[in-house]
């Protein structure tokens, strides 16, 4: 059973989520809180597996809720493992994307995704994923875009945009998988091979494995033993960290 810990200030969200979750027979509500503070102690007490959390909230907001429950998560003493945390946030807030990142959180959905998008992320946390929902890494792109604009020297953007549900078309030819990866000097200082980044090309527009499998004709095992390889060469925990590493440094998707 996936323990459930829900997080907004809103009663009337809490209580939508809980709804949706509780209608699947392997995930279980355990508590809410309604600020950041009660959601620290909650946590404490409750042991959550996954944790839904908001970001604006009074007292203490999202972002350094999630900080200080991982914190004391990472405690050797704690011997119980952190929580994953699952932030759902509201469009035109994603400034707070690169902040989560940071305080260490595996996921993030928009609050306006469908329900089942809501309940396949609770399980895909709970199995140890990560996720960044198709919106949200729009999201990412567009700021990261607009912050190469604004500086000067920045990796300059690709010629044509990211299709509208945040992956590329899958009919484009594979040798295009890398030409938004701009940032060689970057690419070769990880010790990237051109597998490796056709395979972080594609992992930046949210495909799956079995999405890239396809994609490159290669088999799934494979496309798993690249992307274990580029998390170790990139010091990244997760693929999350793998998409806003690769827009990031420039590797922008065609």
């Amino acid at each position: 059973m996936i323990r459930v810990l829900l997080v907004d200030d809103q009663a009337l969200v809490r209580s939508g989520f809980r709804v949706i979750l509780e209608t699947q027979q392997d995930i279980e509500v355990i508590g809410e809180a309604e600020n950041g503070l009660e959601a620290v102690e909650l946590a404490a007490e409750l042991t959550p597996d996954v944790i839904c959390m908001d970001v604006e909230m009074p007292q203490l907001n999202g972002i350094e809720a999630s900080r200080q429950i991982l914190t004391a998560a990472a405690n050797p003493k704690n011997s119980l493992g952190a929580p994953a945390i699952l932030v759902l946030t509201t469009f035109g807030h994603e400034e707070y994307i690169f902040d989560a990142l940071a305080a260490g959180v595996s996921g993030f959905l928009l609050k306006t995704s469908r329900a089942e998008q809501l309940v396949d992320a609770v399980r895909t946390l709970a199995a140890g994923g990560a996720l960044l929902g198709p919106d949200v890494t729009r999201a990412v792109m567009q700021r990261v875009s607009a912050q190469h604009v604004e500086q000067p020297g920045a990796v300059p953007q690709p010629s044509r945009a990211a299709a509208t549900d945040g992956t590329t078309s899958h009919g484009e030819a594979t040798s295009n998988a890398t030409a938004g990866l701009n940032n060689t000097a970057a690419m070769d200082a990880a010790g990237l091979t051109d597998r490796e980044r056709e395979v972080l090309a594609l992992v930046a527009t949210g495909r799956s494995n079995g999405e890239i499998a396809i994609e490159l004709f290669l088999g799934a095992a494979t496309v798993k033993t690249h992307v274990s390889n580029l998390l170790q060469k990139l010091g990244a925990r997760d693929r999350v960290q793998l998409v806003v590493w690769a827009h990031t440094i420039g590797a922008e998707v065609l």
